[in-house]
């Protein structure tokens, strides 16, 4: 049942094990993040046609057995991986329970007690638990103290122990749910439009308020949380004082109300959410946690997991103890496992409901980019780890990187990609090969470009093989000498500027001051210009360099604060104004790929420090989107705070599960609005990001709806990788803390 937990925690035992043999950095001890254990949550799903069983309960015991109680008997789970979701089956392990139509079901001293329509009993203390009632519709069961059980059929009431009925009642509204308060020793119980409380040995029933709307009640810490169709609210457990409606909440449709070990957990018709320490809270919804958003229960799990019982079956939140070292390792496995293609980072797509097994590896336009950000990070995990398995992922990548120069016929310029004849996509773009066996795709841009020089030359400054620095500095050389002839243009096969790889003067000048691409263009040009003369000294690269940024401007351009940009005047070119609609948040990643060799390269000191001036104003600027990647690479600048704690809660918050599942949070009550804006952040503060879609660093994270229903996998090779290792190289994440 727990097969996916049993072999994660064994891969991170190995991971720590070896962390010590197999981490050869520096210790880092004052590296601004401390890499010291953290809580990871996953979800195991197990999914369930209800039509014709409608689900009620789930509860597990202190064997990590787990039981669903459903209007047709018991259910237990079967089967279920994080990746790959189990079922919910009849129970048949212990007949003599599961034949007697279990009503309800509660966690009692760590054990399952329940009731039918005859008893309260459990299997627990050797069976001895079984006593008579006499309720035969009864359904809500509570435990109080001392193995004392109040019952209730919706209407009347009964208090047994061991020995037999202690009190029997009714209740003048109906009874919906019975929570226990201990500090007190009484039981709370919600009715339709009440809540009532019972005293155990004083047997008397006393309503303590009145309120349409009531959904759900719970005991947590010294209050009663009570749940309703619009928010919840507090009741004082001594002075039975109702506190203020709360209603900043992902959604204020409750549907149940848990305490699970301290923390407040609230069901609602649009998922689960947690209360966290600062007050706000941590939303559980799609199918990332959940088999659907329609929350019925919530339960303690085992082995620290939370159970959330749905409309179409259960999610069980799991909680497991990593490092971020372990969760590179994780990471690494899942890029090795499923999204390798000739050396490509690739994403998997075509997949049915997040089923990996039925996707296949796609093409992209941007396999040069994707691969080239991944293959950065193998870099410098090598460099940290002097790691052999690290070594081969470059060398690998490498050969398809360069592969994309030469499967084409025109000197120097670098295909979008490559694949067996007839397996391509039938676009316009793909050409034949001379080889008849393949295919490579055309029209390359500017940001295929940017990522292959920033790999390369991380290759050819780092790497200590010389093969490797031979192939990464020839690479440079080959795709710069292609622009250098071409009057600073990528040329296609038939011998025409690609439409993004246009680095020209006529072309980069011909917007306005404010427009993106000029700044853009300007930044990563110069910073591939720099690269290229750094690695083969050839004065062709260092003269272009100068001639574009003293007599062409591009200094001034790649200089231009950020907030300067925005939307053209009404008076521009229609293609100037289609590129400033708003924000591009692809340049935001061709930036920091082209500041390595913009700001590492540079030609002298005082350029480096203009340059320092703006990467360090874009870093301002994209402060609240709190991506890690963007904090981390600001680093290499220097030792400043670049909000390295946003960075290292964004790379443990990402989630392990990679699948584009849709997500969805614009409804939410709980998130501040803004106004529509030119950098479309749609919220005050940016949400965490295992609350919204799967994303490259390319993407906006303020945007609060997409995915794609799980038809695809996106890889962790560029996403999570690249900034853990770049982080660890840089001195910004230390190695892992020893367990």
């Amino acid at each position: 049942m727990m097969r996916f937990q049993v072999k994660l925690r064994l891969v991170l035992m190995l991971m720590t094990l070896s962390s010590a043999l197999a981490v050869m950095g520096q210790k880092r001890a004052d590296a601004p993040i401390q890499d010291k254990p953290f809580i990871q949550e996953y979800s195991i799903k197990y999914n369930y046609d209800n039509s014709g069983n409608e689900l009620f309960q789930a509860a597990s015991d202190r064997n990590g057995y787990i039981q669903v109680i459903s209007l047709h008997g018991l259910l237990r789970p079967r089967a279920g991986e994080m990746l790959f979701p189990g079922t919910l089956v009849k129970d048949v392990q212990y007949k003599p329970t599961s034949d007697k139509g279990i009503r309800a079901v509660v966690n009692y001293q760590d054990q399952l007690v329940y009731v039918d329509d005859v008893a309260v009993l459990s299997n627990a203390w050797a069976g001895r638990l079984f006593t008579r009632h006499n309720l035969p519709e009864a359904r809500i069961l509570e435990a109080g103290k001392d193995f004392t059980f109040l019952i209730s059929d919706g209407k009347k009431l009964q208090l047994l122990n061991m020995e037999g009925s202690l009190w029997e009642g009714e209740s003048a509204d109906a009874v919906n749910e019975i929570a226990y308060d201990a500090a007190n020793n009484q039981f709370w119980i919600l009715g339709e439009n009440s809540i009532q409380v019972f005293q155990p040995g004083k047997n008397n029933l006393k309503q303590v308020l009145s309120r349409p709307g009531l959904t759900a009640i719970e005991v947590w810490k010294n209050q009663l949380v009570a749940g309703t169709s619009d928010g919840y609210f507090t009741v004082d457990l001594q002075s039975h004082q109702a506190g203020e409606m709360q209603k900043n909440l992902p959604w204020t449709e409750i549907t149940c109300v848990k305490n699970i070990d301290g923390d407040l957990w609230l069901g609602s018709t649009w998922g689960a959410f947690k209360r966290n320490d600062q007050g706000k809270y941590d939303y559980y919804a799609s199918k990332r946690w959940l088999p659907s958003d329609e929350v019925i229960d919530i339960a303690k799990g085992p082995e620290n997991s939370v159970l959330i019982l749905t409309g179409k079956g259960l999610g069980q939140i799991c909680r497991q103890e990593m490092t971020l070292y372990d969760k590179a390792m994780y990471f690494e496995k899942q890029v090795r496992e499923r999204h390798i293609r000739f050396g490509f980072n690739g994403t998997i797509s075509g997949m049915t409901d997040g089923d990996v097994t039925t996707g296949s590896l796609e093409t992209s336009d941007n396999d040069g980019l994707w691969t080239t950000m991944y293959l950065a990070g193998e870099v410098f995990r090598y460099v940290v780890t002097k790691s052999d398995e690290a070594l081969q992922n470059v060398r690998e990548s490498m050969d398809a990187m360069e592969r994309l120069y030469s499967i084409n016929p025109v000197p120097g310029f670098p295909s979008r990609s490559f694949e067996r004849r007839g397996y391509k996509y039938h676009d316009k773009p793909w050409r034949r090969a001379e080889d008849p066996e393949w295919d490579w795709k055309s029209t390359t841009s500017s940001d295929e470009a940017i990522g292959h020089i920033f790999a390369f030359g991380a290759i050819a400054e780092l790497v200590d093989v010389p093969e490797l620095k031979d192939q990464a500095i020839m690479l440079i050389d080959t795709l710069m000498s292609h622009a250098l002839k071409h009057d600073h243009y990528l040329v296609d096969w038939n011998g025409e500027p690609t439409l993004w790889g246009k680095w020209t003067p006529e072309y980069v000048n011909a917007r306005p001051v404010g427009v993106g691409d000029r700044k853009i263009n300007s930044s990563n040009y110069i910073g591939m210009l720099q690269t290229a003369y750094h690695f083969t000294e050839k004065e062709k690269y260092k003269k272009a360099a100068f001639d574009l940024m003293e007599n062409h401007g591009y200094l001034e351009n790649l200089m231009l604060p950020m907030s300067k940009i925005g939307r053209a005047a009404e008076d521009a070119d229609d293609w100037s104004k289609m590129l400033s609609e708003s924000w591009n948040h692809s340049d935001d990643e061709m930036y920091y790929c082209g500041y390595w060799g913009l700001y590492r390269y540079a030609f002298d000191k005082e350029l480096k420090a203009k340059f320092k001036e703006a990467i360090v104003d874009h870093w301002e600027a994209e402060r609240p989107e709190k991506e890690g990647l963007w904090n981390i690479m600001t680093a290499l600048v220097g030792k400043d705070d670049y909000d390295f704690d946003n960075a290292a809660w964004y790379l443990r918050e990402y989630p392990l599960d990679m699948i584009n599942w849709t997500v969805k949070n614009s409804h939410r009550k709980d998130i501040e609005l803004l106004p529509e804006n030119f950098r479309e952040q749609s919220t005050a503060e940016v949400l965490p990001p295992d609350e919204l879609r799967i994303s490259r660093h390319n993407a906006n994270r303020f945007g609060l709806d997409g995915g794609s229903d799980g038809r695809s996998e996106y890889s962790a090779g560029d996403i999570w990788l690249l900034p853990y290792w770049i982080g660890r190289y840089l001195g910004v994440i230390s190695e892992p803390a020893t367990k």
